[in-house]
Parts: C-alpha cells; sequence; structure tokens
C-alpha cells in the first residue's frame, strides 16, 4: 500500500505502508532512536523529518526521549509536518509492568516527547522487574540497585495479562491509538490473544536476514498483527558492545554486497527493500543525514523473488539481542526468554 507524503516544498516521497487491524497504516521505515546520542537527538528528528521520515521508533530506556520531543516540536511548530501524519511509538520499560505504574510510564514519556497521545505504546519485553519510582531513577534500566555491593536485575511476578488491561484502559482514554509487544513468540502471543479485549496491534522483533524468524512472521501476518523489524541491518548496532563478531556484518556479506552492485544500490538499501517486501516494517539506527538519505531511497526498486529467497537463505537463527546473553554479562542476572 502506498500514500505520498510531503518532505519539504513541493517534494514528496511515495512510501509503502503496512496496515493493522485497526486500518491504520504505519510508514513502512521508520528511525530507531536506541543509540542515538542526547545531543545529537533533536537535531538528527529535525533532518529525518525533513528527509521524509513520519515514523520514530523511541523508548522510555533509550535515555533520548526529552530530545526526541525537542525534535519534533520544532519542526511542528515551524509546520514542516503536522503531528497528525507523524507515527511515533513508544515503550514500557520492565519496572513499570503493575497495572498502576503503567499509566504514569505512559504520561513520563508524553511529557518528555512534549505530545498528546502515541500512535503506538508496546511492552518492551516479557519481563517484569520491581519497581523503580520515577523521582528515583530515570530511565531505571536493569539494575534495581545499581550502587549494591554486587547489583543484579530483580524480578517481579506481574502476570502480562495485568500490564496488558492497564495498557488497554490507555487506548480508552485515547492516551494512546494502539497497542502492541516486543520480543515476543508465537506461544506469548497466543496466551494473550486468548484473553486480550483489545489485540496486539504490533510485535517488534529482532529480524535481519541472519534471524529471518519467518513462522513468527507468519503468525502475526495471518493474525492480523503488524511486524515491525528492530536491527534490520544486522550486526551494526552491536559491534560496540561486543555482542556481534567482525565477520558477521551483512553489509559486508558477498550476496548482500552483489545484488547490491546489481541494483547499483547500496548493501544497506539491499537490506531494507528486502525487509520492507516482506511486508514488515523496519527501524534502522542512523546520526548520519547521507544515511537518512539512503535509508529512506528504498522505495523505487525492488527485489525480485530470487533475490528476496537467496536473502531469506542467509539464516542462521542469529540472534544479537538476547537478555538470555547479555543480561547475565551487563547485568549480572540469566535472564533468558527465547528458547
Amino acid at each position: 500500500m502506498n500514500t505520498k507524503l510531503p518532505i519539504t516544498g513541493d517534494t514528496v516521497i511515495e512510501q509503502e505502508m503496512i496496515q493493522l487491524a485497526s486500518g491504520q497504516q504505519v510508514p513502512s521505515v521508520g528511525l530507531g532512536l536506541w543509540k542515538i546520542e542526547q545531543d545529537a537527538t533533536a537535531q538528527v528528528v529535525q533532518q529525518a523529518i525533513d528527509c521524509g521520515y513520519r515514523h520514530f521508533d523511541s523508548a522510555c530506556d533509550y535515555g533520548n526521549e526529552v530530545q526526541t520531543g525537542e525534535g519534533l516540536a520544532a519542526s511542528l511548530s515551524k509546520g514542516i509536518v503536522k503531528r497528525e501524519d507523524l507515527w511515533i511509538t513508544s515503550k514500557l520499560w520492565n519496572t513499570y509492568h503493575r497495572k498502576e505504574h503503567v499509566r504514569p510510564a505512559l504520561e513520563k514519556s508524553l511529557h518528555d516527547l512534549q505530545l498528546d497521545y502515541l500512535d503506538l505504546y508496546l511492552v518492551h519485553f516479557p519481563i517484569a522487574q520491581n519497581y523503580v519510582p520515577i523521582e528515583e531513577r530515570y530511565p531505571p534500566g536493569w539494575f534495581t540497585d545499581p550502587e549494591a555491593a554486587y547489583p543484579v536485575v530483580e524480578a517481579d511476578r506481574v502476570p502480562i495479562i495485568e500490564t496488558w488491561r492497564a495498557m488497554e484502559d490507555l487506548v480508552q482514554t485515547g492516551l494512546v491509538k494502539e497497542i502492541g509487544v516486543c520480543n515476543f513468540g508465537c506461544s506469548l502471543l497466543r496466551d494473550l490473544m486468548n484473553q486480550a479485549e483489545i489485540p496486539p496491534a504490533m510485535l517488534q522483533i529482532e529480524m535481519h536476514p541472519y534471524l529471518t524468524q519467518e513462522k513468527l512472521t507468519r503468525f502475526c501476518h495471518e493474525s492480523n498483527i503488524g511486524v515491525t523489524a528492530f536491527s534490520p541491518l544486522g550486526a551494526q548496532s552491536y559491534f560496540q558492545l561486543n555482542m556481534a563478531e567482525d565477520d558477521e556484518s551483512l553489509l559486508k556479506h558477498d550476496l548482500i554486497k552483489g545484488m547490491a552492485a546489481q541494483h547499483e544500490r547500496s548493501p544497506a538499501q539491499i537490506l531494507l527493500r528486502w525487509g520492507v517486501q516482506r511486508g514488515t516494517s523496519v527501524v534502522p539506527k542512523t546520526a548520519n543525514i547521507d544515511r537518512l538519505r539512503e535509508n529512506m531511497a528504498v522505495y523505487d526498486f525492488s527485489l525480485s523473488d530470487e533475490d528476496m529467497s537467496a536473502i531469506a537463505g542467509l539464516n542462521r537463527d542469529r540472534r544479537f539481542n538476547d537478555p538470555g546473553d547479555f543480561c547475565e554479562s551487563a547485568f549480572n542476572t540469566f535472564l533468558p526468554i527465547y528458547e
């Protein structure tokens, strides 16, 4: 599904959209705000809007929602874009899963983003942690007490449906248009859908050619759940975190480079086009203006069925963002959520 969105002046860009069960449409390419430095975020958001981005993927845990809000407010006040033309996503952090904490957490994000409502609010992880008051530490992060002699992640016993009922209340009050989840598998989605009054509109998961998630993506499509891929370029965001090896870059893979040469595109554009053609939304992160433009320029070419299959054939079920790995090494706590 396509729609033309104005950028600046007489310039327009035709973007492909994914349609949710409600009829709402989400631009298939967005800007992921994870790991963008605070002092750069406001400018990056404004530059992205100038480049045609209308979809922004934020979260409490990213630590830059104040600066994201400054960038959004600047572009809105200049009339460069209207609020109704933007799709803004944020996420509920693990420490706010109890029903009484969900709305205050959302209201904090809305305040920081300088918005009256979110287009989409997601449960960030199927992990409930002990509550950390907003006024005590924000974002709260993973440790319950970072100053402890041996800090750990402390779990809280909160059923997912308790959190979800509070998320549904946000929709009823008009503070959120759509609700969804991140990092859920088929079993958790089935359980949630069997109890939900408002079914999840979106699942956000790590997805790239090394982790194609074929069954989960098909299940979502057949269940009218939209899918957003984070880390659609693969290992790029994980090198500096020592969560990926040097030889795991998809941008340097011979197959991807060969297709890039054939289509006269960059390797990143091939990877993003593959995600878009699968019917998913992709939210690559960059703070570089040239890359912002490059990542958006994926709508005027297509990959063949043979190309799509060849790229999917790279799958090795390689997950870079796994709490079962990084929480033990970084936060002294074993927290697996995937089998």
